[in-house]
């Protein structure tokens, strides 16, 4: 009954959001609520002392505990802090007019075409995510981008899309998060012997990415010539006397070693995000509007972005507490496991791949690869196939490609907020094209022998 309710909550959860009967946060809070009070008659949540006793009461008096735990809303509660401060320090930063010249030289060196704008964009996230860190890539990457595309008048979906897809393929190499954790699950000592095999499907995958970027970029390229009979040549927008007031040209310099500081301290200082927001939030602020009233001016221009944001991720928490915290993932796992018949035991790398992309909307990293990885490993070796390819398979999909749309990462809440677009339509237009791109990788996987059939 458990895993029941699990696929319920979590396909619910997926359809009111992308149909837009429910806004993610309304959504993210509402169905694991109701089906975590429904959930209470049939977990125990003292097993040790009361083995197989169900107590209903006990059980519900344990859902605020799951939501405001560690597995809930405190896993996320230090990404709400770097939220906060970090849309403070790139709203301050726009508001001085910093990204205005960026923008101008980038126009001089690309033009104004779509295409090699978007092929600009894969590229950009593929080396931003060679630390292997979704956050960073899409702290770097969106605010970066996203005056350039609203100036020419390119879809957000576009951007948020093809950053998502190639964080996602870079997240395969071996010190990213999902491959050290298979590798750790299936007690692989050497990281980067168990993914090598992979190596030519991740190559695969990028170049999938960039043929994805490519036709995004010629389809922008059409409607905007649609649109306007022809493409247009970008015309600088005229800025009203209040944004002449907060621009603070003279501070260009200083405001851009602020940017290179602050992502290199992201990159390599070793603090978390958190930190590295707060302070140069208070330096940014400083630097560019001493001035008490001023400063208590900007923080109120960008409080509704910052409310909204913390908002959907502590809802996302709530989510994630319920799940785990009830056992709804745990008997999810079981139940996919339990269902795959006998006869498809040769195939099982293939369902494995094919379904890891996906997957990632109903279990988080941690429950996947610790929990439900080991399984599936050790139902395949059951019917004579290497855990190793069980492995392989699962990183080409599973919070590689699938992390920047699951509503169970709050990189994915940080890249849709940090680029204005909702996750529904988000997961409308990513997931086919991050699930198409997985897909290739597998193939090319099994062609190359990486995953045995």
């Amino acid at each position: 009954m458990l895993a029941v309710l699990g696929f319920l909550t979590v396909i619910l959860m997926l359809v009111l959001i992308m149909t837009k009967k429910l806004s993610p946060l309304v959504a993210l809070i509402a169905v694991p609520v109701v089906t975590g009070i429904i959930s209470c008659f049939f977990f125990v949540t003292d097993a040790e002392n009361a083995p197989g006793v169900i107590d209903a009461a006990a059980n519900f008096k344990a859902l605020g505990g799951f939501i405001t735990g560690a597995q809930g809303i405190g896993s996320v509660a230090a990404t709400g802090v770097m939220f906060i401060f970090s849309i403070l320090f790139f709203g301050i930063l726009t508001d001085a007019g910093t990204f205005r010249p960026i923008i101008r030289k980038i126009l001089h060196v690309v033009g104004t075409d779509p295409i090699k704008i978007c092929i600009g964009t894969a590229l950009l996230a593929a080396i931003v995510h060679l630390d292997g860190s979704g956050a960073v890539t899409f702290l770097i990457c969106i605010p970066a981008l996203l005056p350039l595309y609203d100036a020419l008048g390119m879809r957000r979906t576009t951007l948020a899309s093809i950053v998502a897809l190639s964080a996602g393929t870079m997240n395969v190499l071996p010190w990213g998060g999902p491959t050290i954790r298979a590798a750790t699950a299936l007690g692989e000592a050497n990281v980067t012997s168990f993914f090598m095999p992979d190596l030519p499907a991740v190559i695969a995958g990028l170049i999938a990415v960039f043929v994805i970027a490519f036709m995004l970029g010629r389809a922008e390229k059409s409607r905007l010539a649609t649109s306007t009979g022809a493409l247009a040549a970008y015309v600088e927008p005229e800025l009203s006397e209040e944004e002449k007031a907060l621009e603070r040209p003279k501070n260009f310099i200083i405001n851009v070693l602020l940017i290179v500081a602050a992502i290199l301290s992201l990159l390599f200082s070793g603090f978390a995000p958190a930190v590295v927001f707060m302070v140069f939030y208070v330096l940014a602020t400083v630097i560019n509007y001493p001035n008490v009233k001023d400063s208590k001016a900007r923080v109120d221009a960008h409080a509704k972005s910052c409310l909204m944001m913390c908002s959907v991720l502590f809802a996302a928490g709530c989510f994630t507490g319920i799940m785990k915290g009830t056992g709804m993932i745990t008997a999810m796992a079981s139940a996919l496991v339990s269902i795959i018949p006998a006869a498809l035991g040769r195939f099982f790398p293939l369902i494995v791949g094919v379904i890891s992309a996906p997957a990632s909307l109903l279990f988080d990293p941690d429950s996947f690869y610790y929990g439900v990885l080991p399984v599936l490993a050790e139902t395949a070796q059951g019917f004579g196939i290497a855990a190793a390819d069980i492995g392989r398979a699962a990183i080409l999909g599973q919070m590689t490609l699938g992390f920047p749309i699951s509503p169970l990462t709050a990189a994915t809440f940080l890249l849709t907020g940090l680029s204005g677009v909702e996750l529904g339509e988000h997961q409308k237009k990513t997931l086919p094209l991050a699930w198409l791109v997985s897909l290739i990788m597998l193939v090319v996987a099994i062609v190359t022998g990486a995953v045995s059939l």
